[in-house]
């Protein structure tokens, strides 16, 4: 299969912040490479062998800080991690599949 790239994936969307996201990137699979200085116990092998950012049991990164959505690890993240552009194609394509997986609760069921 051969990835087609196009002027837009590399472009950044400045409506896109992290500030209005559920930490989408933070649910996906994060490769560990040698060179990364992630904490030891926030890598784990998975089936096929590589290692990987452990995730949390709802899912999300286990150094995503829940309470402030953001990555406790920002400065020693994995180069994955210093890969992902905010706005870029590949961050704005992963948020629109999450949305459709997860659409919104609408705001007549959420009791305060």
């Amino acid at each position: 299969m051969t990835i087609e790239w196009t002027d837009a994936d590399e472009e950044t969307d400045p409506s896109v912040q992290c500030s209005n996201c559920d930490a989408v990137c933070c649910r996906l699979t994060v490769v560990v490479f040698p060179d990364d200085r992630v904490p030891r116990w926030m890598v784990v092998v998975d089936d096929h062998g590589i290692e990987v950012m452990a995730r949390g049991e709802e899912g999300w990164c286990v150094a995503l800080d829940h309470q402030r959505m953001c990555c406790s690890i920002y400065e020693s993240r994995p180069e994955a991690c210093r890969r992902f552009v905010m706005g870029a194609g590949y961050c704005r394509d992963e948020r629109e599949d999450y949305r459709r997986r997860f659409p919104p609760i609408p705001s007549i069921l959420v009791t305060p």
